[in-house]
């Protein structure tokens, strides 16, 4: 099961780290997508990441201040988020597809392995 973890309350302008780990899943053969959803809105795909590094994709919205990552050694698929807006809040997940592998853009997969989300509070 995924769980998504580092989340907060933290100050406009600041900082996060979130990571996505997996204890039963080796998380390298997997793309992953992290997602938000914020009240009374939409889940949004906010970065993901192919089992190739190379395949990436941040949502518009983000682009520039969020960094998706991989640390295979430990399992952890992290989401480094710098320069955090009030629009930024949100509970924060992270989901795989439901299968292994892939080459096909990480943005075009179906994410449907979901685990407990973690809460990012945006507020001076």
């Amino acid at each position: 099961q995924l769980q998504a973890s580092g989340g907060g309350l933290v100050q406009p302008g600041g900082s996060l780290r979130l990571s996505c780990a997996a204890p039963e899943l080796s998380l390298d053969n997997y793309a992953i997508g992290w997602f938000r959803q914020a009240p009374g809105k939409a889940r949004e795909r906010v970065s993901c990441i192919g089992i190739n590094d190379r395949n990436i994709h941040y949502a518009d919205s983000v682009k520039g201040r969020f960094t998706i990552s991989r640390d295979n050694a430990k399992n952890i698929v992290y989401l480094q988020m710098n320069n955090l807006k009030p629009e930024d809040a949100a509970v924060y997940y992270c989901a795989t597809p439901p299968i292994t592998g892939g080459l096909a853009p990480c943005k075009d997969r179906n994410y449907n392995q979901w685990g407990q989300g973690t809460q990012v509070t945006v507020s001076s």
